[in-house]
Formats: structure tokens, C-alpha cells, sequence
């Protein structure tokens, strides 16, 4: 394995539109961060490179809530992604119904990936 994918590590989050903050619903280093990225880029998900933020993040559990401390940072990032994508997660996931769900079936396209 290089050194380059050793090193790597992504999170995915997921925010519902009644909960109370984005959740944690993938998160790995080296092979699975890669997957992580793939599987966002394979369904047009918004990557956004935040090594700080990665950095706290991972050391989440995963479906942990974000804490307030973060929120600011996150919602940032969500700001941009909703910028860059132009869809809520809703509308996201409505377009989405019958499609083939993955064993990370507990995110989706309406996930914010960060990657480090």
C-alpha cells in the first residue's frame, strides 16, 4: 500500500432535515477512505478537502451527532456543497429512489464527504 493512501482519510455526513445536527455515517483511513471518496464520486456527491476538520471529525463515532463546537465549521462546509450542488438532500434522495444501495447504504448523495 503507498504511503500516499496510507495517509488518507475521509468522513462522511449525513444531515437530515429534522434532526438535530449532521451525523458521522462513514469514516475510515487508507483502502476504506478511498472507498469513501469512489463511492462519492461514483453518485456526484460534493467533496470538500478539510484536513482540520477531518482531523476532529474522525475522532467521532460513527451516527454521532456533530457537536456544537462544530457546527459552525460544518455548516460552512454544507453551505458550499448546497452551493457547488444545487439540491437539498431531499430532493436528492427523491430522485434517487430504486437505486442500487450500497453496504454504505446508511448514506447517500445528500452526504458531505471530507477528505484529509
Amino acid at each position: 500500500m503507498s504511503t500516499e493512501l496510507l495517509n488518507k482519510r475521509a468522513v462522511a455526513l449525513r444531515y437530515e432535515q429534522n434532526s438535530a445536527a449532521p451525523r458521522i455515517v462513514a469514516k475510515g483511513t487508507g483502502y476504506v477512505a478511498q472507498t469513501i471518496i469512489d463511492r462519492a464520486n461514483e453518485y456526484q456527491v460534493p467533496v470538500a478537502i478539510e484536513p482540520e476538520l477531518v482531523e476532529l471529525l474522525v475522532q467521532l463515532d460513527l451516527n454521532q451527532l456533530i457537536p456544537p463546537e462544530l457546527y459552525a465549521a460544518v455548516a460552512e462546509v454544507l453551505a458550499w456543497a448546497y452551493q457547488v450542488d444545487g439540491a437539498t438532500a431531499e430532493e436528492i434522495r427523491a430522485k434517487r429512489e430504486g437505486v442500487y444501495r450500497s453496504r454504505f447504504s446508511d448514506w447517500d448523495e445528500g452526504s458531505i464527504h471530507f477528505l484529509d
